[in-house]
């Protein structure tokens, strides 16, 4: 499987998240960029969770249908041609990182994956849940992780 190189204007990989893009903030989803995903993709799917969120693994974001030649998208915009699932806290699109007051840092992964063909997942899918679904579909991949603490 080929990288996708992901980036974000916002913050460097393994660097804090401001509270701009945090659940307490102004809840904005950061700006991307990305490039390298193969030709024959037929959609890319991005997806944030927070692996180290108490009840664990917890969607922020998912996003299906998006152009496979497009190369990012805007903070607070939904990328190219994509449509916004419904997440951890039950609403649609992006709701930013919100770790339980005290908590060490959490990780925040922005995984965009290239898949090989449409995905189809349910309205309000789990992390696990998308993980499963487009693992035989996936033809590339890139990551970037933030954290957040409050």
């Amino acid at each position: 499987m080929t990288d996708i190189d992901l980036s974000s204007e916002a913050f460097n990989d393994h660097s804090f998240i401001t509270r701009r893009y945090a659940y307490e903030g102004e809840n904005v989803s950061p700006p991307l960029t990305w490039s390298g995903a193969p030709d024959d993709a037929a959609e890319l799917l991005l997806m944030c969770e927070d692996p180290d969120a108490p009840s664990g693994t917890f969607a922020h974001w998912i996003v299906v249908g998006i152009d496979p030649h497009s190369d990012g998208v805007g903070a607070g915009q939904v990328p190219a041609g994509g449509t916004e699932l419904v997440n951890g806290f039950g609403d649609q699109g992006w709701d930013g990182p919100h770790p339980p007051p005290g908590d060490k840092a959490h990780r925040y992964f922005f995984r965009l994956y290239a898949l090989s063909e449409p995905c189809v997942l349910p309205d309000a899918p789990s992390a696990d849940q998308v993980h499963r679904i487009i693992e035989k579909r996936q033809l590339a991949s890139g990551t970037l992780v933030g954290l957040y603490q409050r």
